[in-house]
């Protein structure tokens, strides 16, 4: 499906540490917004303010990030495990599983709630690229040449 994607095993920890990232830097975008916004007024105490936000909740934000990457990728491998076969259904199923195994101390309910959620979320992420390789696809179809006229 994806020849640019490590090989299973080493896609955990790349899928954990980019999610990671991605957390950090935009928990750390929003926080500084939040903290600039409700801090007091005057320049330096915004700034506190921000500087502060930033370091209490980037990281959080990131650690989820990073505990949902991880459990999608290792719920994407095995699944590619047992069905000897990479594709798009593997990371639907491997969204639902993710999403009910994420908030499964919350109940059953939100368990089975959560895991409809990942999966119709990862069924649109995994369409709109099905559509967007196609629609790459066109520029790249052969074109009958044109000859020139023989007169």
């Amino acid at each position: 499906m994806d020849d640019l994607r490590e090989p299973c095993p080493y896609r955990i920890t790349d899928d954990c540490g980019g999610a990671f990232t991605m957390g950090c830097l935009g928990g750390a975008v929003f926080s500084a917004i939040k903290g600039f916004r409700l801090a007091p007024p005057g320049i330096k105490s915004r700034l506190t303010g921000m500087t502060t936000s930033v370091k209490v909740k980037a990281p959080v934000l990131g650690g989820n990030f990073g505990t949902w990457g991880l459990t999608f990728a290792a719920c994407d491998c095995t699944l590619i495990y047992l069905r000897n076969k990479e594709d798009h259904w593997n990371s639907i199923t491997a969204g639902a599983a993710t999403g009910g195994l994420l908030s499964i101390r919350s109940g059953p309910q939100a368990a089975v709630t959560s895991a409809i959620i990942g999966g119709v979320l990862l069924a649109m992420i995994e369409g709109i690229s099905i559509a967007l390789t196609r629609i790459g696809a066109e520029q790249f179809k052969p074109v009958m040449p044109t000859l020139p006229d023989a007169a």
